[in-house]
């Protein structure tokens, strides 16, 4: 059985380090000219994975936009995840879960059980109960060649005054997370299946990311502020391993499906520039 890691890895060097969210929030439907019910985010989507699915390494569907429209909304959400993989993308679908005991063991075989309709390559995962909570969804993932993605520092004002807090042993919580997950990628090739979700507007914040040996997801490109460049700043040497994450930035470009795909073109040009000065010299940028 291959690895998300693996996967990944493959999926990077063939189409580049690039991964684009599907957000289908009110304002942008309305910018597209779609009604807000389940008819427009269908339509949404169809054309983001049409115009798009084929070309990049990873695509993100963001549930709760899905969720909000109750069950028909959520199999849009499972109809879109075949899309994508008919087309050869990798799926990472972002819930943000965590829990305990057996609600955290539901949620892995919701998301990462190949028997479930909304079975999908990876997914984002809270470990803020503890990350020993996430045991079922690594173990889950671990079985069925899945990939979890931990949120570490993330970009919202909140977050700090969580994961930069200092307990009994001198590392901030966030270090705490970074080094376990870590350990769970100890070893692997090409590359680990156990991520981090890592923003990038944060800045230097003086964790060391360098020793994760798997991807580390950068949201916050585009619209919300983040640069390619301002990638060096927020993970220094370990930026050869980041998947930078863009959503409203090719999604603003529609509806048109040229206009998405020159979008999406564009932001994968701007965050080659800066990962080949990372020691990926080749024309084929891989995570390592």
């Amino acid at each position: 059985m291959e690895t998300f890691g693996a996967r990944l890895h493959r999926a990077v060097a063939e189409r580049g380090p690039l991964c684009v969210g599907i957000d289908p929030h009110p304002g942008l439907l309305a910018d597209w000219g779609l009604p807000d019910d389940v008819d427009g985010l269908e339509r949404f989507s169809r054309t983001v994975v049409e115009a798009i699915g084929d070309r990049v390494a990873v695509v993100k569907p963001q549930s709760a936009f899905f969720e909000r429209f109750g069950s028909r909304g959520v199999a849009v959400l499972e109809s879109t995840i075949r899309q994508l993989r008919n087309v050869g993308a990798l799926v990472l679908l972002d819930v943000k879960r965590g829990d305990i005991g057996s609600t955290v063991r539901a949620y892995a075989s919701a998301y990462l059980d190949p028997s479930s309709p909304l079975y999908v390559d990876a997914i984002t995962a809270s470990p803020y109960l503890g990350v020993g909570s996430l045991a079922p969804m690594i173990e889950t993932a671990a079985a069925h060649g899945g990939g979890v993605f931990v949120l570490a520092l993330t970009s919202n004002p909140e977050g700090a005054a969580v994961q930069r807090a200092v307990g009994p042993d001198g590392r901030t919580v966030a270090q705490t997370v970074i080094d376990e997950i870590s350990q769970l990628n100890r070893g692997a090739e090409p590359l680990g299946s156990f991520g981090l979700v890592v923003g990038a507007t944060i800045g230097e914040t003086g964790h060391d990311l360098g020793g994760v040996n798997g991807p580390l997801l950068a949201p916050g490109l585009g619209a919300q502020g983040g640069t390619p460049a301002g990638l060096r700043a927020v993970f220094g040497a370990a930026l050869p391993s980041v998947l930078p994450s863009y959503s409203r930035e090719v999604l603003g470009a529609g509806p048109d499906p040229a206009a998405l795909r020159a979008a999406a073109e564009r932001v994968l040009a701007e965050c080659r520039a800066v990962l080949t000065t990372a020691g990926l010299t080749d024309g084929s940028v891989t995570l390592r």
